[in-house]
């Protein structure tokens, strides 16, 4: 089938004389009025705004028109799973157009996986609205060797051992936090907003330490609310004074400027040479030994980071895990407190692992030991993925498959559930089974299908930190807490916020668990 064949030639090819038509008409008259003048104008811009995108619509499954002017900015604007849902049904690719933007969308995980594995013809684009956000000279929007080497320079923060330094941390922001559960008495409330707020101090606390006030923190927390605003796939394309993507850049400019004190304090104390406490700790002192080393051994300065490179970057990392770590842990509460018989074998494994001391402070082996656990946050990543797909924008012309050739300036997106959802790598795709990743199960088989953390040169640098501090969440929750899942005709439908949450906002009760139930033999 060519790549044209849902569109006739002809009707392109009317459209373009129909418009000479009306212009050569309008001005041959020897008086021409203001008005006719202006009217032929505008018909003549919407006429080619059609032909434009038929134009690059081709074959793809779409809008048969493009609304004038903003196209479906309203659908983006306001966007629904079962929306997302019709186009990866309608064909392995297909297409909208946002204002001036042309839209292909992918469905199967072949082709979303050439498109995240083909820097030659597209670069991620993440959407209008961040560079605005997080400034045009953050280090995610660099391209080739330089994206290459300021990449290499941050896998120190996350190596086996900084996941461990980070651990301790993160579990005194678990205490707080079931604390406060547990102040509340069991009283029934959504609890989305709350599984964000431990995830947010914990994110704060791992990148920078205890050094910045809970009052701040607290601020950020706050202000970070209208960074998840400015999100949608396409957004207003002028930061105009009002618009979501206005109030998210003056809520940077309040987070950069709290990171760089932060900043500016941790290197007087590393200075010093006071023990590391946090990412940020680590970062500045691995930069000082670099530099120490290549002074003794005669070679150039390594590169240095100012105080807003180092808080440009930790905020980009609050951006990769912030809203996509709140979705997940959600789901998880969820899906646990609906899945007794889950969360009681969860419950045995750390009783097993950790023997006669279950109070015992949390550590990285532990959380390595927890076979199980690993096997239900996969699941729960698999069946509700918080990242549904990442925009691209093609650098060049690409014949992304037989059939059609994705314009040069398109975006161009890759998604992700439909590969989770796979029938043949996932049998009964849509239930929630851990053991489908264990030794008898077959998921493992099948790795190109889990797309969670992305694929290829911009995968997620902190994929291993985000599934241990989910776990690390879920292991301490099963020794401390029972909580229960109060389900409402929604708690299922999914709301779509940045990433993904039950549209009844997860309403739960949480109670002190008295006695965790003795491992069985």
């Amino acid at each position: 089938m060519s790549s044209a064949s849902f569109i006739d030639p002809r009707t392109l090819e009317s459209a373009k004389n129909t418009v000479a038509s009306f212009m050569k008409t309008a001005f041959s008259k020897s008086n021409v009025s203001t008005t006719a003048i202006v009217c032929s104008a505008v018909v003549g811009l919407f006429a080619y705004e059609q032909y434009w995108y038929l134009s690059k619509k081709k074959s793809l499954p779409g809008p048969k028109l493009k609304i004038p002017i903003i196209g479906a900015f309203l659908d983006s604007l306001y966007p629904t799973f079962e929306g997302y849902m019709e186009k990866w049904k309608s064909g392995e690719l297909s297409c909208v157009s946002v204002f001036d933007r042309f839209v292909v969308i992918a469905s199967t995980c072949d082709i979303s996986r050439k498109i995240l594995n083909s820097p030659i013809y597209a670069e991620p684009t993440v959407v209008d609205s961040m560079k605005y956000i997080l400034c045009p000279d953050n280090w995610v929007f660099l391209g080739g060797k330089a994206h290459v080497d300021y990449r290499r320079g941050l896998n120190v923060l996350f190596t086996r051992r900084a996941l461990g330094t980070y651990i301790p941390i993160q579990e005194r922001v678990y205490e707080r936090h079931f604390k406060q559960w547990l102040d509340l008495d069991g009283k029934v409330e959504p609890y989305q907003l709350r599984f964000r707020e431990i995830n947010m101090e914990a994110s704060l606390r791992v990148f920078l330490g205890d050094y910045m006030s809970s009052e701040v923190a607290e601020r950020i927390s706050q202000e970070y609310f209208n960074i998840t605003a400015a999100l949608e796939l396409v957004n207003f394309p002028i930061p105009l004074p009002g618009t979501k993507v206005y109030k998210a850049i003056q809520s940077r400019k309040y987070i950069v400027k709290h990171f760089i004190e932060s900043i500016q304090d941790g290197r007087l104390r590393m200075a010093r040479g006071e023990e590391p406490k946090s990412m940020m700790d680590a970062w500045i002192n691995a930069l000082a030994e670099d530099e120490e080393e290549a002074k003794k051994a005669g070679k150039p300065a390594p590169r240095k980071f100012t105080d807003r490179e180092i808080a440009l970057t930790l905020l980009t990392f609050l951006f990769a895990s912030q809203d996509a770590t709140s979705s997940a842990l959600t789901w998880a509460f969820q899906l646990l407190a609906d899945h007794p018989d889950v969360l009681n074998r969860v419950r045995e494994e750390q009783i097993r692992i950790r023997g006669d001391k279950l109070d015992q402070p949390l550590t990285l082996e532990l959380m390595e030991a927890s076979v199980y656990l690993r096997q239900v946050i996969k699941e729960v990543l698999r069946l509700r993925p918080p990242v549904l797909m990442v925009p691209y924008k093609t650098v060049r012309e690409w014949p992304i498959t037989e059939n059609y050739t994705v314009p040069k300036g398109a975006m161009v997106i890759p998604t992700t559930y439909p590969a989770l959802h796979d029938p043949v790598a996932y049998p009964d795709p849509d239930s929630f089974n851990p053991d489908r990743w264990g030794p008898n199960g077959q998921a493992e088989k099948f790795p190109k299908n889990f797309m969670v953390f992305g694929n290829g040169p911009h995968h997620c640098l902190g994929k291993e930190y985000a599934i241990m501090h989910m776990m690390a969440v879920v292991a301490q929750a099963s020794l401390q807490l029972k909580w229960v899942h109060y389900r409402t005709e929604k708690s299922d439908d999914i709301s779509i916020f940045a990433t993904i949450y039950p549209q009844d906002g997860c309403i739960m009760s949480f109670h002190k668990l008295e006695e965790p139930v003795v491992a069985s033999a």
